[in-house]
């Protein structure tokens, strides 16, 4: 592990619980940017706040943080980068003692997480479900003096640490796919808290803290080995912990922060009153375009979103479903929409990205409600036709039914998914009727007879996409 002391006393720090894929495809990229234009005044620590990734966390402790990121442009062509800017990686330990140590540092400005969507365990009033074990495990954790594994847990951890220590205020960034995601986060923390019964840490923590909203987007498939192998054969270096993603790169932040932030404008960071209009159009034109195309794909027999992008049946679908449903519903915008459609079309349909049907498709059950349903609601309070974004549920009611009769050429991972409940839709005596009653999916929606009528049509399209492409 690179020790904090090794760094100078007079440079502050950003701690990132999450050293996964995109992280380091991502935030650290910009920081590694910075550094190399010579501002060296904030340094960037991380760990897993769970015994993932072992061997990727070994790596790099093994390379003092230090990382080769490839990237490749829609015309495939491809660069190797150093990444540097990771100057402590934590080992993994039960107790989060690391994290918490580098927490309490009154050095440590900005804590900033990814856990992908499910992680945060809303419902869609920004309630915690608190039907969810791992949420009531943290909680019974934390009343024996330890850390528990979710984020809430992690946190709450280092938030009474520093408390206790007095080390001052300190700035809470989500960098999730998660719509309003740093008022999310804040509102599932500060209910947590409340559960835990530490009046004194809530307290604290809204007087010391804030939680910016931001918008974050780059396409990081799951590295695979011949991202290694082309690694080694461009830089010599042979890279355990070498990752790719796509010439892409955006990141809009509110710039709402308590303790202080590095000079990210510098390097190309949007720092703005409000993300909304960046991240309505990101979450909806792209992330949802993105779970249509994996789910489309994987019922047609695709293993790559480029492969499902460049179908025209399949691209005809969400190009649809972004024409017709949702560009109305978000207009006027300061973005131009049709021409980010179509940008984000060129980057799905990059085969040198290879990102899998797999890694895209998961988590539908955090997705559907997040991503899809608000153009669905907001399509039916106008009277307004569903046809289009119809399609995006019914394709993944259809991936969830072959889920059910195993069917699925890979594991299939959603952590806001209760398997029973799933298994129970798809065995009902009407499987749409039951996917439309779903609360977790629909929220006051659910049970709904415009989107029971639509969902029918839109369902039955989708049986015909399906034996055409088994043709």
């Amino acid at each position: 592990m690179n020790d904090m002391s090794t760094a100078s006393s007079s440079r502050l720090t950003m701690l990132h619980l999450g050293l996964g894929s995109f992280h380091r495809a991502h935030q650290a990229v910009y920081m590694h940017q910075l550094q190399q234009a010579g501002d060296r005044r904030w340094a960037l620590a991380g760990g897993n706040i769970r015994p993932d990734m072992a061997e990727t966390i070994a790596a790099l402790i093994a390379q003092h943080g230090a990382y080769t990121l490839e990237t490749v442009t829609p015309q495939g062509e491809r660069s190797y980068a150093r990444i540097t800017s990771i100057e402590t990686v934590v080992p993994y330990d039960p107790a989060l003692s690391g994290l918490i140590r580098i927490g309490t540092d009154d050095r440590t400005r900005i804590i900033s997480f990814t856990v992908t969507e499910a992680g945060y365990y809303l419902d869609a009033q920004n309630r915690l479900d608190l039907g969810q074990a791992e949420l009531g495990a943290d909680l019974e954790a934390l009343r024996q003096g330890r850390p528990g594994s979710t984020l809430y847990g992690a946190l709450t951890a280092i938030l009474r640490a520093r408390k206790q220590a007095g080390a001052g205020p300190v700035t809470l960034l989500n960098c999730d796919n998660l719509r309003h995601n740093g008022d999310r986060s804040r509102s599932g923390l500060l209910q947590f808290i409340e559960l835990l019964g530490d009046t004194g840490l809530l307290d604290w923590v809204q007087a010391h803290t804030s939680s910016p909203n931001a918008m974050v987007d780059r396409i990081t498939p799951r590295p695979t080995p011949a991202v290694r192998e082309r690694v080694k054969a461009a830089t010599w270096v042979d890279d355990a912990a070498a990752l790719m993603g796509e010439s892409f790169i955006q990141w809009v932040i509110e710039d709402r922060f308590v303790a202080g932030r590095p000079t990210w404008e510098s390097v190309g960071v949007e720092m703005v009153d409000s993300v909304q209009a960046h991240e309505e159009a990101k979450i909806r034109l792209l992330n949802a375009t993105h779970s249509c195309i994996a789910w489309a794909g994987t019922l047609a027999g695709y293993t790559f979103i480029h492969e499902g992008t460049q179908d025209p049946a399949i691209r005809r679908l969400a190009y649809d479903y972004v024409t017709d449903d949702t560009i109305p519903v978000l207009s006027p915008s300061p973005i131009d929409l049709a021409r980010y459609r179509d940008v984000v079309l060129e980057r799905f349909g990059n085969p040198a990205i290879a990102d899998t049907n797999q890694r895209v498709a998961m988590d539908g059950f955090s997705k559907i409600p997040g991503f899809v349903a608000p153009t669905l609601r907001e399509r039916l309070a106008r009277g307004e036709s569903i046809a289009s974004v119809a399609m995006l549920p019914a394709l993944f009611l259809a991936y969830l039914q072959r889920w059910h009769a195993g069917q699925i050429a890979y594991s299939y991972q959603d952590q806001a998914m209760n398997p029973a409940v799933a298994h129970a839709i798809c065995e009902a005596a009407d499987p749409v009727a039951a996917f439309c009653a779903d609360a977790t999916l629909w929220g006051g929606l659910a049970g709904d007879e415009r989107l029971v009528r639509a969902l029918r049509t839109a369902y039955q399209r989708v049986t015909l996409f399906i034996k055409e492409h088994q043709k």
